[in-house]
């Protein structure tokens, strides 16, 4: 990857001549049957712009209650687009249209203009857990029935194609843009795109400028998501299996809760119980075992395996987590003070 980076023939992009951000857009855009791509450096940004692209300050959008747009980028749909945020709480991450029936608000100018409904897939909250296509489109048709527009976080929708056999087109073809990352699973540095109609790209190129997303000779990253895309999608299959390995070593530990209890694609959630210590207890003693993961709550940790985690990789952890986990070593108090990197 680092080779055929270096080799890219790169331009100004902020002209619109870099050459190799323009075969990434392509690519990817002829990969989901779409008109038009635009790189950016984040899949943040790119849901991000999806947002402002789709709506007006003052408007409203419906997204499920643990959706990365509404619980980790920091606020922005009301920061940088002036939009309310209408989470709507499900069992297990998947909204469906009894749950969204009647969530749109009234026409009436008390009322925000409910306009856009995110979606996410695969969804990191719910544990990597794959939306069906069959309620995805059931959704999405409900939406466009109700006059809304439908952006699909698609930062992990390769995990999604691969574990379903479901090619990509399929995916897109109900929504209005989606956003794709290659910087997870795929493995490149850094980038997403965010992929949609030729009008709403180009609104989405102003907006990436707004924000500061313009980047000069981006070739030389657009050439490691290139790399990546061509090379390293199949392969998500590998880190699937690597991380049922790791769900049933958590599976086998006293105090130890899968949420969700089934693992689908690479992301490993689960609860430590209070009488076996914190998750910042937890993420010390595999860390002091080299073993990895991280603690997103007081009792809550997810573990994630990707590219470079080989199946010995996988089996070590695994092993190692059944051993620390079921008491063999010190737990609770080790993760009373920071840790450095950890947040």
């Amino acid at each position: 990857m680092l080779a055929f980076a270096m080799g890219a023939p790169v331009g100004d992009d902020v002209f619109d001549e870099d050459p190799t951000v323009h075969a990434l857009q392509d690519r990817v855009a002829k990969f989901f049957h779409r008109e038009a791509a635009l790189f950016v450096p984040s899949g943040t940004m790119a849901n991000q712009i999806a947002i402002r692209v789709h709506t007006q300050p003052g408007d409203e959008l419906i997204c499920e209650q643990t959706s990365h747009v509404y619980v980790w980028e920091a606020g922005g749909p009301a920061v940088l687009s002036g939009v309310t945020c209408r989470p709507i709480p499900t069992h297990d991450g998947i909204l469906t249209v009894d749950d969204l029936r009647d969530k749109v608000r009234p026409n009436n100018e008390h009322y925000v203009r409910t306009r856009l409904l995110c979606l996410e897939n695969t969804h990191n909250r719910a544990g990597g857990r794959v939306i069906p296509l069959s309620v995805m489109q059931a959704v999405t048709r409900w939406a466009h029935h109700e006059g809304l527009l439908v952006h699909l976080d698609g930062a992990r929708l390769w995990n999604a194609i691969v574990a379903t056999g479901i090619s990509g087109p399929h995916w897109a073809e109900c929504v209005d843009t989606l956003s794709v990352c290659f910087s997870k699973g795929l493995g490149a540095p850094v980038g997403s795109c965010l992929i949609g109609s030729r009008e709403a790209i180009s609104r989405a190129r102003r907006v990436r400028k707004v924000l500061g997303g313009g980047m000069r000779q981006a070739g030389i990253i657009a050439a490691a998501a290139l790399y990546a895309l061509e090379h390293h999608v199949e392969r998500l299959a590998d880190d699937h299996r690597h991380a049922q390995m790791i769900a049933q070593a958590l599976s086998d530990c006293p105090g130890i809760r899968l949420t969700p209890p089934t693992v689908e694609t690479n992301l490993v959630w689960f609860e430590v119980d209070p009488d076996l210590g914190t998750a910042r207890d937890v993420q010390e003693a595999l860390r002091r075992e080299n073993v990895l993961v991280i603690s997103t709550g007081p009792q809550e940790c997810r573990a994630v395996t990707h590219l470079d985690i080989s199946a010995h990789d996988a089996a070590r952890a695994a092993e190692t987590m059944r051993r620390v986990l079921r008491g063999s070593v010190q737990i609770r108090g080790l993760g009373r003070d920071p840790i450095p990197g950890s947040d």
